[in-house]
């Protein structure tokens, strides 16, 4: 490449100037093989951020590696034009004549050749040796050209950033884009890294202030990954419609090149939309997770937004899809699934599902899960089961609610001891709901075991109370009869 590159240099430019730019060129190229590693570490380092493919330009015969690092640049003095980028959106392609042209100096080889010496000290893993050599350049840089000093500033930046000194990092690349007259290709990079830097430090303002200066300098496309770095920054400042607006531009550019939307694009966008409080659309955006990135967490999501739009009978649909795919695994899905179940009209699945949740331990055996479980038992019918559960829960509890619902249940399997047992410890324990209906099926099972006396007086207290007072006097008339009955037939 680098004959190739020679030879091509115009017969005008004199001889000695064609050597010096040799001598650069071939310095680059026994760098970058190195450089292009490096990036390739440190991007699997910092993966949130974007990280873009190390080019080499020959008309400024500039290595730009990775995000966080521009290495020596060796600009020839003259005009350098901002370059369009690619695979973005935005406007198109402005003219040449439009272009933002710069006049920058040249990068001197005696510079240059410290810098890269610095490079390859830190390459080899002397970070102390790297700062010193960089120190050392620091001291001349009242001699040093724009785009010099530039270039210093930039591997501070990237010695730093590999001592995971973000703050520096960030000052050091402050100062390499303070520094004018720079090219606008060097310029967009540092101003992208800083963007990317802001946003790992939260300083999210910080990250709206640097893409708006990226794009004031680019007269090309706008890529997708600048609006979504800008739709994070946004919504992380809570402005949230700004953010959906760069977001849907991101993900309908992108398709509208042929490209699927990253999977983390539709993630912020759901955020998004989410804090605005529009479930109609985050469903949308969710049953697009489904069919391009298909994870048992969007069945659930899907779910609790059908759920959200009162639309159950899809929720539950949807939850049901989701457990026979074996999706269902946490507590809380279980659960969320087993109270569809009984609400949905089928309850014994629902005390099935629970069940074995219980007894593989996937569900803690607490009073709230003992409850429904014994609740869903008898709402299906299966009041047997139910009884051993509500035990269990029943003890649990301080307060009577369960006990009474227990001596009901007994009273239904006709075993009236314990009904009366039971309802004794509702009331004593108390805090019912309906006291009145505890001291009926009380009274009612006294009258079972043809104790009278005390069924009437348990009837007549639940005539005290309003929502058992009508069916506690017609019981109490009925036991009345029967009483007389029973006395007469004694007398026999």
């Amino acid at each position: 490449m680098t004959m190739r590159f020679y030879q091509s240099l115009s017969v005008n430019v004199p001889k000695k100037t064609r050597e010096f730019c040799l001598r650069c060129i071939s310095a680059v190229e026994l760098t970058a093989k190195t450089i292009m590693l490096r990036c390739q570490s440190f991007k699997a380092r910092f993966n949130a951020l974007a990280f873009n493919v190390c080019t080499l330009s020959v008309l400024g015969f500039t290595v730009i590696t990775g995000v966080f690092m521009v290495v020596p640049v060796v600009y020839a003095s003259g005009q350098i034009s901002g370059s369009s980028s690619t695979g973005a959106m935005g406007q198109t392609d402005a003219s040449a004549s439009e272009r933002e042209t710069r006049t920058v100096p040249a990068l001197r080889s005696t510079v240059y050749e410290q810098l890269a010496r610095a490079q390859k000290i830190a390459d080899e893993g002397d970070i102390s040796g790297a700062l010193a050599v960089l120190d050392a350049v620091k001291e001349k840089s009242f001699s040093m050209n724009s785009i010099e000093r530039a270039t210093m500033h930039n591997f501070y930046g990237f010695i730093y950033y590999s001592q995971d000194d973000i703050q520096r990092t960030i000052a050091s690349f402050k100062e390499a884009v303070a520094q004018s007259p720079i090219p606008i290709s060097f310029e967009q990079t540092a101003l992208y890294s800083l963007a990317q830097l802001s946003m790992a430090q939260s300083q999210f303002s910080d990250v709206i202030t640097y893409l708006k200066r990226w794009e004031s300098l680019n007269h090309g496309l706008i890529p997708p990954q600048n609006y979504i770095l800008k739709a994070q920054a946004l919504y992380q400042n809570k402005a949230y419609e700004e953010a959906a607006y760069y977001i849907e531009s991101a993900i309908k550019g992108h398709e509208d090149e042929g490209f699927l939307p990253d999977e983390n694009w539709l993630v912020l966008q759901r955020a998004i939309y989410f804090e605005m409080q529009a479930p109609e659309k985050v469903k949308d955006i969710i049953i697009k997770l489904i069919r391009l990135y298909e994870q048992p967490k969007y069945w659930i999501q899907l779910a609790g937004m059908y759920g959200e739009l009162e639309q159950e009978e899809k929720q539950f649909a949807t939850m049901e899809i989701a457990y026979h795919r074996g999706f269902i695994n946490s507590a809380s899905d279980t659960f969320n699934l087993a109270q569809l179940y009984y609400y949905h009209g089928v309850p014994y699945k629902g005390a099935k599902l629970m069940d074995h949740a219980i007894k593989t331990g996937l569900l803690d055996e607490n009073l709230r899960n003992l409850t429904f479980l014994a609740q869903a038992w008898q709402s299906a019918q299966e009041d047997e089961k139910a009884v051993p559960v509500m035990i269990e829960a029943a003890a649990l509890s301080t307060d009577g609610k369960l006990d009474a619902q227990l001596a009901l249940l007994y009273y239904n399997l006709d075993n009236f001891e314990k009904a009366i047992d039971t309802a004794n410890n509702a009331l004593t324990k108390g805090s019912l709901d309906r006291p009145g209906d505890t001291h009926m099926v009380l009274g009612l099972s006294l009258y079972a075991t043809q104790d009278f006396v005390n069924a009437l007086n348990e009837l007549a207290k639940a005539e005290e109370f309003n929502s058992s007072r009508a069916a506690a006097r017609q019981w109490r008339k009925f036991v009345e009869k029967e009483k007389v009955a029973f006395a007469l037939l004694s007398e026999l």
